[in-house]
This record gives C-alpha cells, structure tokens and sequence, in this order.
C-alpha cells in the first residue's frame, strides 16, 4: 500500500515530503527531489505484471530460409 505523503515547504522555499505515523507525529521526511527520483526509478507492480506477460506471450521466430 502506497504511504500517504504531506508536502510541506522548507524555510528556504525547497518542497518537502513528510511521512506521519499512526500518532501523527513525523515519521520520515524527505526533499522532493530525492523522493520524486526515488519513485521515478522503481517500477510499479503493474508495470513488472505487464511486462512479465508480455515476455511470456512474445511468439518464438523461426529463422529464415537462405535464397539461392
């Protein structure tokens, strides 16, 4: 399950995210950039699902014939 995330900004102006616990105090926070990259480079189950079956389903070639 996805985490929920509050932006926040910093005194600087940087965006922020912040990650609450079950008590509502902070948790985890991070710079915008790092987490956007971060969510950037890993790949979604879906994605993975999707290309997986697509993999599976791609149809064997045969080589093809010499002409003389």
């Amino acid at each position: 399950m996805p985490v929920k995330r509050t932006v926040m900004r910093s005194s600087k102006g940087k965006k922020l995210y912040a990650v609450r616990d079950a008590n509502g105090r902070f948790k985890d926070i991070q710079s915008y950039k790092k987490a956007h990259g971060a969510d950037i480079k890993r790949k979604s189950k879906a994605e993975t699902a999707k290309a997986k079956a697509k993999a599976k389903a791609k149809p064997k070639t045969k080589a093809k014939a010499k002409k003389k």
